[in-house]
Protein backbone atom coordinates (compact mmCIF):
# COMPACT_ATOMS: atom_id res chain seq x y z
CA UNK A 1 0.00 0.00 0.00
CA UNK A 2 1.44 3.63 -1.06
CA UNK A 3 1.39 6.39 0.85
CA UNK A 4 -1.15 7.91 -1.55
CA UNK A 5 -3.55 5.34 -0.89
CA UNK A 6 -2.89 5.14 2.79
CA UNK A 7 -3.66 9.36 2.77
CA UNK A 8 -6.57 8.64 0.70
CA UNK A 9 -8.35 6.13 3.22
CA UNK A 10 -7.46 8.28 6.23
CA UNK A 11 -9.05 10.97 3.96
CA UNK A 12 -11.97 8.74 3.52
CA UNK A 13 -12.08 7.48 6.91
CA UNK A 14 -12.12 11.45 7.98
CA UNK A 15 -14.67 12.00 5.62
CA UNK A 16 -16.79 9.42 6.82
CA UNK A 17 -16.70 9.91 10.98
CA UNK A 18 -17.23 14.48 9.96
CA UNK A 19 -20.53 13.06 7.94
CA UNK A 20 -21.34 11.30 10.65
CA UNK A 21 -20.63 13.54 12.78
CA UNK A 22 -22.32 15.83 11.07
CA UNK A 23 -25.70 13.82 10.61
CA UNK A 24 -25.32 13.85 14.68
CA UNK A 25 -25.60 17.34 14.82
CA UNK A 26 -28.01 17.76 12.56
CA UNK A 27 -30.31 15.45 14.27
CA UNK A 28 -29.32 16.33 17.40
CA UNK A 29 -30.07 19.97 16.30
CA UNK A 30 -33.39 18.75 15.22
CA UNK A 31 -34.39 17.25 18.61
CA UNK A 32 -33.27 20.71 20.21
CA UNK A 33 -35.66 22.57 18.16
CA UNK A 34 -38.36 20.24 18.33
CA UNK A 35 -37.78 20.29 22.07
CA UNK A 36 -37.80 24.64 21.65
CA UNK A 37 -40.46 24.17 19.44
CA UNK A 38 -42.61 22.26 22.26
CA UNK A 39 -41.30 24.39 25.03
CA UNK A 40 -42.56 27.65 23.00
CA UNK A 41 -45.96 26.24 22.39
CA UNK A 42 -46.40 24.93 25.93
CA UNK A 43 -45.52 28.51 27.16
CA UNK A 44 -48.20 29.96 24.35
CA UNK A 45 -50.57 27.52 26.21
CA UNK A 46 -49.64 28.65 29.42
CA UNK A 47 -49.99 31.98 29.09
CA UNK A 48 -53.40 31.60 26.76
CA UNK A 49 -54.86 30.07 29.76
CA UNK A 50 -53.56 32.86 32.27
CA UNK A 51 -54.14 35.67 30.00
CA UNK A 52 -58.12 33.80 29.52
CA UNK A 53 -58.34 33.47 33.57
CA UNK A 54 -57.31 37.11 34.14
CA UNK A 55 -60.02 38.36 31.86
CA UNK A 56 -62.62 36.11 33.08
CA UNK A 57 -61.46 37.49 36.91
CA UNK A 58 -61.62 41.07 35.39
CA UNK A 59 -64.89 40.46 33.90
CA UNK A 60 -66.01 38.70 37.50
CA UNK A 61 -64.42 41.45 38.76
CA UNK A 62 -66.17 44.37 36.99
CA UNK A 63 -69.75 42.69 37.54
CA UNK A 64 -69.12 42.71 40.77
CA UNK A 65 -68.25 46.00 41.36
CA UNK A 66 -71.32 47.04 39.00
CA UNK A 67 -73.86 45.17 40.84
CA UNK A 68 -72.19 46.59 43.96
CA UNK A 69 -72.89 50.41 42.56
CA UNK A 70 -76.14 49.41 41.45
CA UNK A 71 -77.10 48.33 45.04
CA UNK A 72 -75.49 51.32 46.42
CA UNK A 73 -77.20 53.53 44.13
CA UNK A 74 -81.02 51.70 45.16
CA UNK A 75 -80.27 52.03 49.17
CA UNK A 76 -79.33 55.70 48.51
CA UNK A 77 -82.22 55.97 46.20
CA UNK A 78 -84.55 54.58 48.81
CA UNK A 79 -82.86 56.29 52.31
CA UNK A 80 -83.48 59.30 50.30
CA UNK A 81 -87.10 58.43 49.84
CA UNK A 82 -87.60 57.34 53.74
CA UNK A 83 -86.02 60.65 54.47
CA UNK A 84 -88.46 62.49 52.06
CA UNK A 85 -91.69 60.51 53.68
CA UNK A 86 -90.22 61.20 57.05
CA UNK A 87 -89.72 64.96 56.80
CA UNK A 88 -93.42 64.74 55.10
CA UNK A 89 -94.75 63.16 58.81
CA UNK A 90 -93.03 65.72 61.20
CA UNK A 91 -94.17 68.47 58.71
CA UNK A 92 -97.97 67.05 59.10
CA UNK A 93 -97.29 66.50 62.99
CA UNK A 94 -96.40 69.81 63.41
CA UNK A 95 -99.23 70.95 61.57
CA UNK A 96 -101.30 69.40 64.22
CA UNK A 97 -103.04 72.22 65.84
CA UNK A 98 -106.00 73.14 67.88
CA UNK A 99 -108.01 70.58 69.92
CA UNK A 100 -105.95 67.42 68.59
CA UNK A 101 -102.95 69.42 69.70
CA UNK A 102 -103.85 69.86 73.38
CA UNK A 103 -105.16 66.73 73.77
CA UNK A 104 -101.97 64.75 72.37
CA UNK A 105 -99.63 67.37 74.83
CA UNK A 106 -102.00 66.10 77.75
CA UNK A 107 -101.85 63.11 77.20
CA UNK A 108 -97.54 63.06 76.67
CA UNK A 109 -97.82 65.34 79.98
CA UNK A 110 -99.67 62.73 81.73
CA UNK A 111 -97.47 59.94 80.66
CA UNK A 112 -94.54 61.94 81.44
CA UNK A 113 -95.78 63.13 85.17
CA UNK A 114 -96.34 59.17 86.15
CA UNK A 115 -92.56 58.64 85.97
CA UNK A 116 -92.46 61.39 88.81
CA UNK A 117 -92.32 60.97 92.52
CA UNK A 118 -95.91 63.28 93.76
CA UNK A 119 -94.68 66.53 95.00
CA UNK A 120 -91.88 67.06 93.09
CA UNK A 121 -91.15 70.26 91.34
CA UNK A 122 -91.30 69.55 87.60
CA UNK A 123 -90.42 71.97 84.52
CA UNK A 124 -92.28 71.16 81.50
CA UNK A 125 -90.37 72.53 78.37
CA UNK A 126 -92.51 72.71 74.74
CA UNK A 127 -91.99 74.51 71.93
CA UNK A 128 -92.51 78.06 71.95
CA UNK A 129 -95.56 78.17 69.76
CA UNK A 130 -97.19 75.88 72.76
CA UNK A 131 -96.60 78.06 75.56
CA UNK A 132 -100.11 79.22 75.93
CA UNK A 133 -101.00 75.49 75.66
CA UNK A 134 -98.33 74.66 77.86
CA UNK A 135 -99.28 77.42 81.09
CA UNK A 136 -102.86 75.84 80.42
CA UNK A 137 -101.65 72.48 81.54
CA UNK A 138 -99.75 73.37 84.22
CA UNK A 139 -102.80 73.68 87.20
CA UNK A 140 -100.29 71.85 89.87
CA UNK A 141 -98.49 74.38 91.78
CA UNK A 142 -95.52 72.09 90.94
CA UNK A 143 -95.47 72.51 87.44
CA UNK A 144 -93.72 75.46 85.64
CA UNK A 145 -92.99 75.92 82.23
CA UNK A 146 -89.35 76.21 81.07
CA UNK A 147 -87.47 77.53 78.70
CA UNK A 148 -88.43 76.51 75.26
CA UNK A 149 -87.47 73.53 72.85
CA UNK A 150 -86.84 73.15 69.64
CA UNK A 151 -88.96 70.16 68.98
CA UNK A 152 -92.00 69.39 66.62
CA UNK A 153 -94.82 69.50 70.06
CA UNK A 154 -95.58 67.54 72.87
CA UNK A 155 -93.23 67.84 76.36
CA UNK A 156 -90.27 67.26 77.76
CA UNK A 157 -90.72 67.25 81.61
CA UNK A 158 -87.06 67.61 84.02
CA UNK A 159 -87.55 67.17 88.02
CA UNK A 160 -85.87 70.33 89.58
CA UNK A 161 -84.54 67.55 92.47
CA UNK A 162 -83.70 64.11 90.57
CA UNK A 163 -82.04 63.98 87.80
CA UNK A 164 -84.80 62.12 85.89
CA UNK A 165 -85.98 63.65 82.57
CA UNK A 166 -88.79 62.44 80.51
CA UNK A 167 -89.10 63.11 76.68
CA UNK A 168 -92.55 62.64 75.39
CA UNK A 169 -92.15 65.17 72.55
CA UNK A 170 -93.69 64.13 69.60
CA UNK A 171 -90.30 64.10 67.89
CA UNK A 172 -89.32 61.32 70.95
CA UNK A 173 -92.57 59.23 69.91
CA UNK A 174 -92.56 59.63 65.88
CA UNK A 175 -88.97 58.42 66.25
CA UNK A 176 -90.08 55.21 68.40
CA UNK A 177 -92.76 54.68 65.87
CA UNK A 178 -90.51 55.21 62.82
CA UNK A 179 -87.23 52.83 64.55
CA UNK A 180 -90.55 50.16 65.58
CA UNK A 181 -91.79 50.53 62.39
CA UNK A 182 -89.29 51.11 59.95
CA UNK A 183 -88.82 47.29 57.82
CA UNK A 184 -93.00 47.90 57.80
CA UNK A 185 -92.59 51.00 56.20
CA UNK A 186 -89.67 50.41 53.46
CA UNK A 187 -91.43 47.21 52.55
CA UNK A 188 -95.16 49.18 52.07
CA UNK A 189 -93.18 51.82 49.57
CA UNK A 190 -91.28 49.54 47.92
CA UNK A 191 -93.65 46.99 48.00
CA UNK A 192 -90.48 43.98 48.96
Amino acid sequence: MSLDSVAEDIREQARAEAEEIREEATARADELIAEAEADAEEILETSEREVESQIDQEREQGLSSAKLEAKQLRLRARREALDEVREAVETRIEAIDGDERAQLTEALLETALAEFDDGEALIIHGRAADDDLLESLCSEDRLSVGEPIDRLGGVIVEGTTSSVRVDNSFDAVLKDVWDDNLRSISDSLFEE
